[in-house]
């Protein structure tokens, strides 16, 4: 992501208590949000997507609480492992089936965290996400939430090169509605996202 992710990571912190809990992570491949396994007790990372696994391997590398991971290449719903949490990383909204996954969530872990993209996120809108976005939200509606925060944040872009090699694994539509970056250069993009706790 081309924003402040240690700020994402402080407002997650900020939000919710990770320290000596057992995390269940899905999506959390790719390895950008780690940090909340610092002063956990164990991670059990689960991603659908081999590459992404290997770029959060990568990541643990040279930390000192990369033993604390265990990696786990599978789709989300065939995990059957308990924890104390199960944190959604800006995934909920890719997943088949929002209620089915809080569901199977549910019967691995008291509390279920879920960080994503808010519905009304300029970004998301460019990443043509907005419609799955809104969705999982209002799936996320029909549980008792204990708590939910909101967060602004700006993606930053040196020029559209970059915003375009960001974008174009997500299609036609986002690079569609890129085009008017075309000729900018060090612009930024709002992006909202959010945290909710069940």
């Amino acid at each position: 992501m081309a924003t402040d992710i240690r700020k994402i990571i402080d407002n997650l912190l900020k939000f919710y208590d990770f320290n000596d809990q057992t995390i269940i992570s899905v999506g959390s491949g790719g390895g950008q949000f780690i940090e909340y396994g610092r002063n956990s007790r164990q991670v059990i990372a689960i991603d659908n997507d081999e590459e992404a696994l290997s770029r959060l391997e990568n990541a643990l590398l040279n930390l000192q609480f990369k033993d604390k991971f265990t990696l786990i290449h599978s789709d989300f719903y065939e995990v059957h492992k308990k924890g104390d949490v199960v944190l959604f990383e800006f995934c909920l909204h890719e997943m088949k089936d929002t209620e089915a996954a809080i569901n199977h969530a549910l019967t691995m872990a008291p509390d279920i965290l879920v960080s994503d993209h808010w519905p009304n996120s300029e970004w998301a809108y460019i990443v043509d996400e907005k419609e799955k976005v809104i969705n999982s939200w209002k799936a996320l509606e029909s549980y008792k939430l204990k708590k939910v925060q909101r967060y602004d944040t700006l993606q930053f872009f040196h020029d559209y090169e970059e915003l375009y090699q960001k974008v174009k694994v997500q299609g036609k539509n986002s690079i569609n509605r890129i085009k008017r970056f075309k000729d900018k250069k060090d612009f930024t993009i709002p992006m909202s996202y959010g945290f909710a706790l069940i």
